[in-house]
């Protein structure tokens, strides 16, 4: 097994396109909606340092914390799916940096209690894209099942909780996504964007990043022209700092 990407450099630009979706350690692309780890990895890398704490409060299946454990920072993962949490674990089940073994709680992300205040010295996370890709059936709280209103309003209570418990001076990284809605973009980025710039955030980037796995040919080809709309091919890096 490779424990490192080859040949890696971190990203200098707004503009981040990655040719492989990054396959090293236990990476995978089997749980549909996960991030690829060049993008925690390279937050992690620039915003932290060893021995950081790290949290991902968007668990999923552990692509954040496969990378904290790599990169020798103390990984925190918050997950409401039981069933999501047992994917993660298995991820993170192997021989590499034992003693950054990190730690995953059953919780919502909208409610941290067990997070004491300025605790935290980095965020790094994927939230879901509100209902696009449903994660659960019946689960209370879980932000994917939510619709796209909806969706916006709670999320302004994530922005609180992670600006409770993140340290002053420190990074808030979320990536997000838009989406189309009766033929019309929907900018859900930049409507999550507003929501953690009204509790207090910063905002020090934004990051465009490409999709690489959007299909171009074919059937959706002719679906855009057809019906006269661009096919999404980016989504939103948004690295906000705590002051």
């Amino acid at each position: 097994m490779k424990w490192e990407p080859e040949n890696y450099k971190m990203e200098v630009s707004t503009l981040w396109s990655f040719s492989d979706r990054g396959n090293w350690a236990t990476h995978n692309g089997k749980y549909r909606g996960n991030w690829s780890p060049y993008v925690p990895r390279n937050v992690i890398m620039r915003y932290s340092k060893e021995g950081d704490i790290v949290l991902d409060q968007f668990l999923g299946s552990g692509t954040t914390l496969i990378e904290t454990k790599l990169l020798k920072r103390r990984g925190i993962g918050v997950e409401i799916n039981p069933e999501t949490i047992i994917i993660a674990k298995r991820n993170l089940n192997f021989n590499k940096n034992k003693e950054y073994e990190p730690r995953i709680y059953n919780g919502d992300a909208r409610n941290l209690y067990f997070i004491p205040s300025n605790s935290i010295d980095l965020i790094c996370t994927h939230p879901p894209y509100a209902n696009i890709i449903r994660y659960s059936n019946g689960i209370k709280g879980d932000l994917s099942n939510y619709d796209i209103d909806e969706f916006i309003s709670q999320m302004k209570f994530v922005a609180k909780e992670s600006f409770r418990v993140l340290k002053n001076n420190r990074y808030c990284a979320i990536l997000m996504g838009d989406t189309r809605k009766s033929k019309h973009i929907v900018p859900l980025g930049f409507r999550v964007m507003e929501k953690f710039l009204e509790v207090g955030f910063l905002l020090k980037e934004i990051v465009i990043k490409e999709q690489r796995n959007c299909k171009m040919t074919g059937f959706w080809y002719n679906k855009s022209i057809q019906h006269n709309f661009l096919l999404i091919a980016h989504e939103y890096l948004f690295i906000f700092r705590k002051p």
